[in-house]
């Protein structure tokens, strides 16, 4: 089956050796890791400071356009790579075990996509890769509680303030009881300008003692 259908690389489109699944070893190492959670003042933390009161920030990696995490997203995106999504979220999640704000949390929860879009593509990205943080970090995934009441535009080429109006009043709860003195990741599959998480928490921050950490796939510096 690898002479008629030869598997490649997700990252870099070169042939994959029998133990190497979906990255080859040469872009695990080499991939620009984010490495935010070993900094307590890291960039995504400035990015939110003030409007978002964040605990910890991981991202895996970080967006270059036209780079090889431009294409992970891609195929996961808009390839349906399921299974590469759920291995990004191990290898975050491997990363994370021992780092106080994620290995102590008591819920992974995605940002979701309005169901219309949901039902378009057939999963939620965010989602996918939060079963793969799950499975390493063994916290378990709350997908239902946070939802998207309004349909949006991409947020892909918007300015910081066109980002914000696109995403603002569009999440709401259905049970604020539910994350009551929590502790919870929230986990998108890119971070820019922080709209998205900012937006999210206008309907987190209604519940009472609420705590926050954050992990995305990777961090895009617009």
């Amino acid at each position: 089956m690898s002479l008629i259908y030869p598997r490649a690389c997700e990252a870099c489109e070169a042939l994959l050796y029998k133990h190497e699944e979906m990255i080859c070893n040469s872009c695990l190492m080499g991939l620009p890791k984010g490495n935010f959670h070993k900094h307590k003042n890291n960039i995504v933390l400035q990015i939110l400071g003030g409007r978002v009161p964040v605990a910890s920030a991981a991202s895996l990696y970080v967006f270059e356009k036209g780079g090889k995490v431009q294409r992970l997203l891609h195929a996961i995106k808009y390839e349906g790579k399921q299974s590469l999504a759920i291995m990004l979220g191990k290898l975050l999640g491997n990363e994370l075990k021992e780092v106080d704000g994620f290995c102590n949390a008591d819920l992974i929860i995605p940002v979701p996509l309005h169901v219309n879009k949901l039902n378009k593509r057939g999963f939620n990205q965010s989602e996918v890769f939060s079963k793969g943080l799950s499975e390493a970090l063994n916290i378990a995934v709350d997908a239902n509680n946070l939802f998207r009441q309004t349909e949006t535009s991409t947020q892909t080429r918007k300015r910081k303030y066109e980002r914000w109006e696109n995403v603002k009043n569009v999440f709401e709860l259905k049970n604020k009881n539910a994350l009551k003195n929590k502790h919870i990741v929230l986990v998108d599959d890119v971070i820019t300008t922080g709209a998205t998480i900012e937006a999210a928490w206008q309907a987190l921050k209604e519940v009472d003692g609420i705590k926050l950490s954050l992990a995305t796939i990777a961090f895009a510096e617009k």
